[in-house]
């Protein structure tokens, strides 16, 4: 690139922070040519409106979700790609429930199947939450900066996060089919195997396990409930589980006769604390009708002894497996999701595209 063609890209840039339209690293100036590339990967009219979020009079067109994907770093073949994620996004109905602005942070896990995942350079394998793949990184940022910049939901604004986390610059992975030993998450999900899908649901944490010291199934699975029950996370009294499990423990699990939904049931029975625990960090009532945790009241409490068992998930569909990451250690990790309204009286809602 000559001097002066630098220069205006950094001026650009520049100019971009200054907006508040970044998200703190730099972004790709939208050019109109590269927007029009990226226009050109749909058959989609610019100015179709993919979401409107009521709550602050705003809405997505096709046109700004390929400025925003361009601004991320995108190539235009990612583009149909982040149109599939934005739309599974938003019918997961964290934005209508006000998870995008929560204190408690958070934001969109997408999961990558299917073909395209190879054709586009999607991770699956090692380092699969971590940075160093283009279309991982820039899918998962673009999302984030529709979030930012069509909607206005900006730290110190309209977003209300807390503390935040890591994973709102953009978290998205690809399952390893390859290593994987069941069917692929979208097949259980209903779809063909040779359909590509994104999965979105909203999560607020992800917490690593490291147990590469047993050669037992349900000392593994146990680890995993475990770090599903932590007891920080909860703010419903009923939750439930993502699991991305690494290629080795699943792979461990298969050897040993587990399904993927023997795992999933696994969990759900094996997930929960007792009166005692919940009421040692004051989450052993619920307030009505809302249904958030709370110290319980004596009349709550009254015939519920300590040791008495509560549940942690309502069914095994309240359970999600993933299998993601290298197969070259006993490592996995439990993405810890943001419970809304819609989600918590069914089952476990992965919304896929």
């Amino acid at each position: 690139m000559a001097e002066p063609d630098a220069r205006a890209a950094v001026e650009a840039m520049e100019y971009f922070f200054e907006q508040g339209w970044a998200d703190g690293l730099p972004v790709v100036p939208p050019t109109p040519s590269r927007v029009e590339a990226f226009l050109a990967t749909t058959p989609r009219a610019r100015d179709e409106v993919l979401y409107r979020l009521d709550s602050v009079g705003r809405e997505c067109t096709v046109e700004l979700a390929a400025i925003n994907a361009v601004m991320a770093g995108c190539l235009p073949e990612y583009f149909p790609v982040v149109l599939a994620a934005f739309e599974a996004v938003v019918r997961e109905d964290a934005a209508y429930f006000g998870a995008w602005q929560s204190t408690t942070g958070g934001g969109p896990l997408l999961i990558v199947n299917g073909p395209l995942r190879r054709t586009l350079g999607f991770n699956a394998a090692g380092n699969v939450l971590g940075p160093g793949f283009r279309a991982n990184a820039t899918v998962g940022r673009a999302i984030r900066l529709i979030i930012a910049n069509v909607f206005g939901l900006r730290p110190h604004e309209l977003d209300q996060a807390t503390q935040g986390t890591p994973v709102r610059y953009g978290l998205c992975i690809a399952e390893n089919e390859e290593d994987s030993p069941w069917e692929p998450l979208h097949v259980a999900l209903g779809w063909a195997p040779e359909d590509t899908v994104v999965s979105a649901v909203h999560v607020r944490s992800v917490d690593f396990l490291d147990n590469r010291q047993t050669s037992n199934p349900e000392h593994i699975l146990q680890d995993l409930v475990d770090t599903v029950n932590r007891t920080g996370v909860m703010v419903r009294p009923r939750q439930w589980a993502i699991l991305i499990l690494g290629p080795e423990h699943a792979q461990l699990l298969a050897r040993h006769g587990f399904s993927r939904a023997d795992v999933q049931r696994w969990v759900y029975e094996h997930a929960g604390h007792t009166w005692g625990r919940l009421a040692s960090v004051g989450k052993d009532g619920i307030e009505q009708p809302i249904g958030f945790v709370r110290p319980a009241t004596p009349e709550e409490r009254a015939g519920h002894p300590d040791d008495e068992w509560v549940p942690f998930l309502r069914s095994p569909d309240h359970v999600l497996v993933v299998v993601a990451g290298a197969p070259n250690a006993g490592v996995s990790s439990v993405a810890q999701p943001f419970s809304n309204r819609r989600v918590f009286p069914g089952t476990a809602r992965v919304v896929t595209k």
